[in-house]
């Protein structure tokens, strides 16, 4: 492969004809030309073309890069491409990422494409396996050397492109990069004027941070920039999950049932729907390419917590009001305060703070307690959170200290305060109200639980592991399972006994019994 196998002529004819605007900037026409269709004694015998849902992402691809010329021509800066494709099983997202790479290398001389997957075992054996597959079938395939981890173009094409294009290669690749969640910056971005893309397989299995770091991929307003995202939807919290929800807007998203593609076994997929039910999770992520309603191990249900931010209030002025306050441990964490009265989590408007001492923070929150004047204040007083804990009662306020590993009330069912704690606030959900916040709305959908060994005690995961996990630490989550932690007398119920103060702690519920 280090020599063309065409005569210069032949060499010639080829790259004009792939050069050729129609082709170069049009990635549909350079799939149909570049690959032998329909070929007798080739893989693709059988084969016309791609399939419908692969045309018009291909199509779609060629509109923007049209667009774009258009835009050059006016004297304004080129617009980037987000493209995220949900599906179920057996699409062909492999060979999509192919021919994508493949004409990228092969139209935009001098580009990068970095191609990642949610496991190295996937980026290897499958997506790079199915890149080499189509080159090896390529018109144009002796162009490019195709090794382990990358597609780089052949001596011999590298010395024409650097002596007659006058193009630096250095940056002339397409690579398969693998990633570490504990260095993500590891990931960091090539800067490159003739182009780069940028290729994530199985996306929703890539964590928060990788994708963070690869906005720096596209810094640079040049005419070919793309990002492109293809998976299962296996999880509904996350970057993947975000692209088609509260980031819809920045990307074009897809979604693409398996049972609509040509090619697809259409007797499996039914067979899953019919097994597990249409409106299953498993029909949804495997055949209709719909994120799950409830991860695996996700303590509360997206539907649940929606319905809550959606849902009128019911307002109950016979029910204590409690205030949680989540003091940050993180110098990227905010401190959040939330008020609830029964099942109202709305009415009163919670706060966050950022970057305030044990000083500052006991402050604010006591400037609160004196507006709204709550029944208890529940506080975390784990690590800094005992100074704010201990300046709230040299203030006499009525404070609650709680300590998020502490024993649980029940501790057959709950490995520590903390997991009750949420698990009393998922049960309230059903019927309680809160804002239509997204930012709430992700910390109560981010925490996932367990078992703790072969018991059936329940443990929520720590705010460090979900960090790990590319989430944000809950906070505004953890401020309102705190307004769970003790039991506070309902004021009318205090009021007809006559016993008791503000703040007295009681058995009896602090929403009503009847609802």
């Amino acid at each position: 492969m280090g020599k063309p196998i065409y005569s210069p002529a032949d060499e010639q004819r080829l790259m004009t004809e792939l050069w050729d605007p129609a082709i170069a900037e049009d990635p549909l026409a350079f799939v149909m030309f570049a690959y032998p269709w329909g070929k007798a004694g080739t893989p693709l015998e059988h084969h016309k073309g791609p399939r419908s849902w692969q045309r018009d992402e291909l199509e779609e691809l060629r509109d923007h890069v049209r667009d774009n010329k258009d835009r050059l021509v006016l004297g304004l800066d080129p617009l980037m491409f987000r493209g995220s494709t949900s599906s179920g099983r057996g699409i062909g997202k492999s060979s999509t990422v192919a021919w994508k790479t493949h004409w990228m290398m092969s139209c935009a001389i001098g580009s990068t494409t970095i191609v990642t997957a949610n496991t190295e075992q996937q980026l290897k054996s499958r997506t790079w396996a199915e890149l080499g597959k189509w080159v090896t079938l390529a018109i144009n395939g002796h162009w490019f050397d195709v090794n382990a981890l990358s597609l780089k173009p052949a001596p011999w094409f590298e010395e024409a492109v650097k002596r007659d294009l006058k193009i630096d290669t250095g940056y002339y690749y397409a690579q398969a990069q693998l990633w570490s969640e504990d260095n993500p910056d590891a990931f960091a971005g090539v800067h490159n004027h003739h182009g780069v893309q940028l290729i994530f397989d199985e996306a929703s299995g890539i964590p928060k941070p990788i994708w963070s770091v690869s906005e720096g991929f596209f810094t640079e307003p040049v005419l070919h920039r793309y990002w492109h995202a293809y998976s299962n939807p296996r999880k509904n919290t996350g970057a993947f999950f975000e692209t088609h929800h509260k980031d819809r807007a920045a990307w074009r998203c897809k979604q693409i049932d398996s049972r609509t593609v040509e090619g697809t076994d259409k007797g499996i997929l039914q067979s899953i729907v019919d097994r597990h039910g249409e409106d299953s999770d498993e029909a949804r992520v495997e055949v209709k390419g719909q994120f799950p309603r409830q991860g695996d191990k996700q303590l509360n249900n997206r539907e649940i917590v929606e319905e809550a931010a959606h849902r009128q209030v019911d307002h109950d002025p016979g029910a204590p009001l409690l205030m949680g306050v989540d003091v940050a441990r993180f110098g990227d964490d905010t401190s959040e305060v939330v008020f609830r009265q029964g099942r109202d989590a709305r009415s009163l408007p919670g706060k966050s703070f950022k970057g305030l001492d044990t000083t500052q923070l006991a402050g604010r929150v006591a400037e609160l307690a004196d507006k709204y004047n709550p029944d208890a204040i529940m506080v975390d007083g784990g690590g800094v959170g005992g100074g704010v804990v201990d300046q709230l009662k040299a203030r006499r306020y009525r404070v609650v200290e709680v300590q998020f590993g502490a024993r649980a009330d029940d501790p057959l069912a709950y490995a520590n305060k903390r997991t009750e704690m949420w698990c009393e606030c998922r049960d309230w959900l059903v019927r309680g109200a809160i804002p239509n916040d997204q930012e709430l709305k992700d910390d109560l959908l981010g925490p996932e639980y367990k078992f703790v060994g072969d018991s059936s005690t329940l443990q929520l995961e720590p705010k460090e592991a979900m960090k790990k996990r590319g989430l944000a630490s809950p906070n505004k989550g953890d401020a309102l399972a705190l307004t769970f932690a003790s039991k506070v007398a309902r004021r009318d119920m205090r009021t007809r006994s006559g016993a008791g103060g503000p703040g007295v702690v009681a058995k009896d519920v602090d929403w009503s019994p009847l609802g």
